[in-house]
């Protein structure tokens, strides 16, 4: 595990490089799409957190609603809006719907939101190191899940930001926000969009300097926290500004934060 290139963030802690052993586990091919979770929120009539609180976030060139909706700008991200009435089934804010959407990821869920519909579904949240093994698809010290160049044979192969962000998106990948859950190639071990497209929660707390201390067998992450681990990176990552689309790259957030790109997907044990 971690970052064998020196590209990560100091403060994301993706070093040092070191070795891991895991029991054996099972992996969703796909984030969860909007189509799995509808039926979850139709069988238990479940609320997430972003309905509950009436607001989550939008990005901005995706936003669709009236001014009204906007509730404030992100401090020191000004492409973030908070707006009123974005949950999962109005993903760029309450002018919009899943007409078209049902096999694209789940947005606007929090941790808890994941960590419920595992358990309506008789899955769990990959760990940390679960997912990192997954997303290299077999491949050892490589920087993708497919390896160390961005592009595959000259076409993209994730759903990550082109031109300058945030103004300019030539959308060279062939979308601005989410792709659906099995676009372009999938890895090594059959698992699609390890890189890109939305943001995936893991089990962990997050923890900067956790790797300097984690257990060579099975780590399961810090014993507390105030945030859990995010990994893959989102089609908002670009080079100038969060390259975490690496497969070393960790990120994290409140276990209550809802975006726009940020969904899941599920793992169980084996047996």
């Amino acid at each position: 595990m971690g970052d064998h290139h020196n590209e990560g963030y100091p403060t994301d802690g993706e070093t040092p490089v070191h070795q891991v052993a895991l029991g054996g586990f099972r992996m969703q091919t796909t984030t969860v799409t909007n189509a799995q979770f509808e039926k979850f929120v139709q069988a238990t009539g479940y609320r997430t957190t972003a309905e509950q609180f009436g607001v989550s976030a939008v990005f901005y060139a995706a936003f669709q609603g009236q001014r009204s909706d906007i509730f404030n700008q992100a401090a020191g991200i000004p492409w973030w809006l908070a707006v009123k009435g974005a949950d999962w089934q109005h993903p760029h804010g309450p002018a919009s719907d899943l007409t078209g959407l049902d096999d694209h990821p789940v947005v606007h869920v929090s941790w808890d939101d994941a960590t419920a519909y595992c358990q309506w579904a008789g899955t769990r949240l990959p760990t940390e190191a679960e997912w990192e093994y997954a997303a290299r698809g077999g491949l050892q010290g490589k920087r993708l899940a497919w390896g160390d160049e961005l592009t595959l044979d000259r076409a993209w192969n994730c759903n990550i930001w082109q031109g300058r962000f945030p103004h300019e998106n030539s959308a060279d990948d062939g979308y601005l926000t989410t792709a659906p859950v099995k676009t372009y190639r999938p890895n090594g071990y059959g698992l699609w969009q390890m890189a890109g497209n939305v943001w995936e929660w893991c089990r962990d707390w997050f923890e900067t300097d956790y790797y300097s201390q984690t257990p060579l067998s099975d780590p399961h992450g810090p014993a507390s926290g105030t945030r859990r681990v995010l990994r893959g990176g989102s089609y908002l990552c670009h080079d100038s500004y969060c390259n975490r689309y690496r497969v070393a790259a960790r990120n994290s957030n409140t276990p209550q934060s809802t975006s726009g790109n940020i969904g899941f997907r599920v793992a169980a044990d084996i047996g």
